[in-house]
Parts: C-alpha cells; structure tokens; sequence
C-alpha cells in the first residue's frame, strides 16, 4: 500500500446482509447495517443509505476516502475449482465435482467485478479485499477490548473457509494468526442451513426458529445419524457428503440427500403443520451443533492456551452453544460481539486494512460499542401518514413513566438513540413488556411479532441483579448467551424460559444504556423484579426499525400499544 489510509470504509456487499462503516485515523464513526434503513431484510444490495449516513455523519465527501476495504478475496474463491474435481473420485460426489468446480471460479469472476465497481465508485481509494473469516476474527476481537485471547469463526462460507481458530493480539493495534483452517465442504453452518430449509423456513434468515423448535423435540430419535452426518475429528470435523452433497454455488442444487430424506422425513412445505418429527430432527440437530462448537471450543482452548474466548460468524449466533461453552468452564470468559454474522465484517475488513497500513493510530470506539448507527434525536415528527396516531412529550421523568406503563401490562415500542449493532435489539430499538402479565409471550407472538407460538423471548435484566435470576456466570451485554436460571426465576418470571430450561438474556449496566438501566430500576422498584421481556421493534420478515418512519409503521400495523419514540409517547 503505497499510503497509510485515514479514512477507510468497510463494506459488507453484494452477498447478503449489506453493512458499511468508516474509520477515520483509526476512530470508529459508526456503523449500520443497510436494512435498517433501506427496510429490506438482509438486502445485498450497496449499501447506499449507509455509505451515505457515514460520510455525512463524518462530513466527508466521497473523494476523501482512501480505502475501501471488502469482507471477500476473489483468488481464494477461485482456489477451490482444481480442489473440487477431487470430488470425481467419489461416486458419492461424482456428479457434485464439474458444477462445484464452475460455481467456485463463477464466484470468483464475480466477486472481482465486484471489486471492480467499488473502485468505480470511490475512484480516490484503493480498494483492499480482506479474507472474510480474517474479517470476522478482527471484529470479534477488537469488539472484545481484549488484549489477547483465543477466537474461533464458525460460519456458512468464507471464500473457502467454513472455520477458523485464531490467536488475537493487542486491543490498540488488534492483529489475528490464524492457527487452523477448516475448508468447505465442512461447514456446520451449511448443515444447520441445509435442515432450516428442509424444515419448511428460510435459510439464512429462519435459524433461530429451529434453535427455538429444538427444545420442544427428542434428539435421541435421530442422535445416530447427524453424529454420522457431522463426524468430529482431531482437527475440527467433516460432513459426510451421504447427507450432505458437497456445496455448489449456483441455484437448483439441493443441500439434502434422498438419503437424508428417507432417514429422517420429507421436506416440511412452511403451510404444513409440525409434526413430532419435525421437532425431534431439529433437537439432534441443535444438539450435534453444541456439540460441535464445545468440541472446537476446547480445540481453541488447547492450541492457544489462551483462558478467553471470541466467537464470531453466523453460527456464533447460536446462543445455546455459546451457553454450552460457557457452562463447561474452558474459558474464563467468552466473548460474542455485538454483530457476529456477515454484517459485522464492515468493521472488521476496515480495521483489518487500518492494521495492516502504516497508520500507527490506535484503534478507538470499537471495543464494547453497539449503538454504532444513526440518531434521530432532534428529528421533527410529522404524523400526518398515520391519522390514527396521536402523540405527546414526556418530561424528565420518562423512565418511571416508561416502566409504570409497563407495569401495568402495556406492550410498548422504544425507539432512542442510535440504532444497534446486529441482530439482537439492546435497549435502543426494542419492544418491551412484562414478564409478569399473564399470556404476555402469546400475546406477543399472536398480536404483535405474528410469528410461531413456540418462539421464546428474552429477559434484559440490571447487570448488577442478573445471578438473583440467572446462572450464566459473566456479563451478556448483547443478547447472544443462552443461560441457565434460577429457581426464583422459575417462580417469578417463568415467561422468559424456554422450553429447553434457558434464557437469552441482556445483562444492562448504567454505562451501557443508562436510560434502560433507569427504566429497569424503575420497573424493579414497582415490582421487586429487575427483569423485562427485550424483543426487537419489527414483526416477523421485517428488519429492525431503524428509522422513525420505521417505527411508525410497526406501531400502526402490530398490536404494539404505544410507541416511546425520543421522549414522545405515541398511541393509536
């Protein structure tokens, strides 16, 4: 690199789940991901709204940035086509080899055009693709504030790469060495995607619901086969191809085998009802995942000696697995960053390229940050688009009015300060409720989110009350642990456990969100109990509501009761 980049932005683009976010002289100025304001989820488009809040918020003009740094390297994809004609020597992957060895160099072509139009876009900046699962690692650890600890990325696909396990280094100038590499075709998160989709929902989008399914179901019934299916190994796992044909990077391929149908049940069409074969395919699947990541966990653990642990990628957002590690006591403390998925490899790309230039700035405003998006706090609100709508300003004493309403068995939307970072809603775009109003969790799932019955919810509690409740045993700032609970939590608060004995909880300290931590206080005092349902402002196949207009919409349209927007209470 002929220069040091000052004003480097990361991008997350074309693929799934578009993000942007600038670094300038090693400063994070924000980051957001695209479908919080553009309201496509999981859009792959440019991430047009975003690049544009950023350099605004920066007061930058597109000529002043120097590095566009890209979560993909097109030759690594490219790699991988003489390596799968090895497939040909396998009756079971014959017919898998010519199609995957085409799809890889397709994606390969592809991802440089794309690479290419970036450079068109910011004709001043060289663009620097970054290895995505480097990318991943540099987010996770960055966002930890650590100065060292082991990370592990479990993932669908990074050009070739499903897993890695790194070593960090240094919180001001964070650096990762890879120390093992897991390739395509062994990918937990390909086998986890494969089985949402046979079980009738979205892959890459519907995961979660089979997580949930899980703890409904009995693994014993089809334990045998995903231990065949997903076999552990010394150096990481494999996939049996039996079950899983290898991956082909074109449509019209399935990621099931007739075997794997004939040895569990036929693909679920999402209009069929669920079956008890349904949830038991999904408790063996989640249960071989936690194994496993534990299994890779403690392979991270040996390799670094390192007594702390990063988790980044898709299946990092697996919060029972993260709860598993956590439970077996390898690490002293296990870390999940605020936005492990691809979204989150915007950051880590433009640090990657801020580390490896010249620049000797320090990194700042990463570690332990999560409200990274856009503000709308002295946005004027016109209601004129909602009629029906009626709003009024609150004083200073917002949080006890927040959790009196609550209290009393409101259902409420909250909309303040900038929007977070990654799937989960902390605090700033979140729907919250009471966990002690009766039917509240089938309230919300039927009137409000209109999404499956079984779906459970999760508690945010006051960080300093969180083991009166739960057992975890460390902070979980951002709603990506599952935990065991307490037997008072089972008496008091038993709408916020699931099934499977568990919750996803939000630990909130003061310096995290003051204002929820005074409205968690506030409800703690009315009711001896810290703790709240936190589920994200948006109905089911939306985005998080990032935007006013946003918001707006899911009040009008949902049986929110009221909406708290920037100190403004808005009812129907």
């Amino acid at each position: 690199m002929g220069h040091a980049p000052s004003v480097i932005l990361g991008l997350c683009s074309y693929t799934h789940d578009s993000s942007a976010a600038l670094l300038v002289d090693g400063e994070l100025i924000g980051f957001v991901e695209e479908e919080r304001l553009s309201q496509q989820k999981h859009t792959k488009d440019y991430p047009r709204h975003a690049v544009d809040w950023l350099l605004g918020e920066a007061g930058l003009p597109v000529a002043a940035v120097d590095a566009v740094a890209y979560n993909f390297q097109p030759a690594r994809y490219l790699a991988e086509s003489p390596a799968a004609l090895r497939l040909a020597l396998s009756a079971t992957t014959r017919s898998r080899a010519l199609p995957r060895a085409r799809g890889f160099a397709k994606v390969a072509l592809r991802t440089q055009l794309r690479t290419r139009m970036l450079g068109r876009l910011f004709p001043a900046a060289r663009v620097s693709p970054v290895l995505h699962h480097r990318a991943h690692q540099m987010a996770a650890f960055a966002a930890s504030g650590w100065n060292e600890s082991a990370v592990l990325v479990v993932d669908s696909l990074g050009e070739r790469q499903t897993t890695t396990i790194a070593r960090g280094h240094d919180a001001l100038h964070p650096s990762t060495r890879t120390l093992v590499a897991i390739n395509d075709p062994a990918s937990l998160g390909y086998v986890y995607g494969a089985v949402t989709e046979h079980l009738g929902w979205r892959r890459g989008d519907e995961e979660g619901t089979v997580m949930a399914l899980a703890a409904l179901g009995d693994p014993e019934r089809f334990r045998h086969l995903f231990a065949r299916a997903v076999r552990t190994t010394p150096a990481g796992f494999v996939v049996d191809p039996a079950y899983f044909p290898p991956r082909v990077l074109t449509s019209g391929y399935p990621r099931t085998s007739r075997r794997f149908i004939a040895e569990t049940c036929p693909e679920r069409h999402p209009s069929e009802p669920l079956q008890d074969v349904h949830r038991d395919l999904a408790a063996a699947l989640q249960e071989r995942t936690e194994q496993v990541m534990l299994h890779l966990a403690h392979r991270a653990r040996m390799i670094t000696g390192s007594r702390r642990l990063c988790v980044g990628g898709g299946v990092a957002t697996n919060c029972v697995s993260i709860g598993r590690i956590i439970d077996d006591g390898i690490f002293d403390e296990v870390f999940v960053p605020p936005a492990p998925g691809d979204a989150g490899t915007a950051i880590g790309a433009a640090i990657a390229v801020h580390t490896a230039s010249r620049n000797r700035r320090p990194l700042s405003g990463v570690a332990r940050a999560c409200y990274l998006g856009p503000s709308y706090q002295y946005q004027a609100l016109d209601l004129t688009p909602w009629p029906n709508l009626q709003q009024k300003t609150l004083g200073v004493e917002t949080a006890e009015f927040l959790a009196d309403q609550l209290a009393h068995g409101m259902i409420v939307g909250l909309f303040q300060g900038r929007v977070e970072a990654g799937p989960r809603a902390l605090g700033n775009r979140s729907i919250l409720a009471s966990p002690l109003e009766p039917g509240v969790v089938e309230r919300l799932n039927a009137t409000v989110k209109f999404r499956e019955p079984f779906r459970p919810f999760a508690p945010m509690v006051l960080a300093e009350r969180a083991e009166e409740f739960f057992t975890l045993g460390q902070q979980a700032p951002y709603m990506s642990m599952a935990s065991g609970v307490t037997d008072k939590a089972r008496e008091r608060v038993p709408a916020i456990v699931h099934a499977n004995g568990t919750s996803r909880l939000q630990t909130v300290t003061r310096s995290q969100n003051p204002f929820m931590h005074d409205v968690l206080s506030a409800f703690g005092r009315r009711t001896g109990v810290p703790v709240l349902i936190n589920t994200s402002l948006n109905v089911k196949g939306k985005p998080i509501c990032g935007t006013p207009e946003m918001a707006l919409d899911c009040l009008a349209n949902s049986g929110l009761d009221a909406l708290l927007l920037e100190g403004r209470w808005i009812t129907k």
